[in-house]
């Protein structure tokens, strides 16, 4: 009986050529995904500058916040009142958005009864403005509440615009930046 030199298999070179491929493919797909959350961080900044411009316009406009503001000074159509006393209390900030959507300062179609009257962020949960001190001292504001980030997204974001604490500064969360906190309940940036 002779051998003869009919063997299939693979050679270590095509193996190595196969096994590049596969790495190049999954750094592509993990490089977009990195790239897909630093878009949704940078979409959570233009959302809280967004809202600033919309709010000081309409109080450039009328004279007084939106949501806070009374009957002699709404937006035309606005069935909801605040109570005029420049802070936007929580039952305010249902009303808040209408306010800016009747206003033209916002798209969107909000009817300023309750949660579902604010609009979603870039990780599918809702954010609006109210007067509250998120540490729970003496630090009462406006602030920016975003509703169920994921903790590493708002240590990015407190890192790279305030001090990275949760607890202190302008940019602040409800609980510690950390895995066990995922998603992060409550989220708040000074408006």
């Amino acid at each position: 009986m002779s051998m003869g030199n009919n063997e299939k298999g693979f050679t270590l070179v095509e193996i190595a050529i196969v096994l590049v491929i596969i790495g190049l493919l999954i750094g592509g797909v993990l490089k977009g995904q990195a790239m897909i959350q630093n878009a949704k961080v940078k979409r959570i900044i233009k959302s809280a500058d967004e809202l600033r411009a919309a709010v000081f316009s309409y109080y450039d406009k009328y004279g007084m916040y939106p949501g806070d503001e009374s009957l002699t000074t709404s937006p035309p159509n606005d069935t909801h009142n605040g109570g005029g006393n420049g802070q936007i209390s929580y039952g305010e900030s249902d009303m808040l958005f209408e306010d800016l959507a009747l206003a033209g300062f916002i798209a969107g179609n909000y009817d300023g009864d309750g949660a579902d009257s604010w609009p979603t962020h870039a990780f599918g949960n809702t954010y609006y403005i109210y007067w509250i001190d998120p540490a729970g001292g003496t630090d009462t504001n406006h602030y920016i509440r975003y509703n169920n980030l994921p903790w590493d997204v708002a240590l990015e974001i407190d890192t790279k615009f305030d001090d990275g604490v949760y607890n202190t500064g302008t940019i602040r969360g409800s609980a510690a930046y950390t895995s066990s906190t995922n998603p992060l309940p409550a989220f708040y940036i000074l408006f």
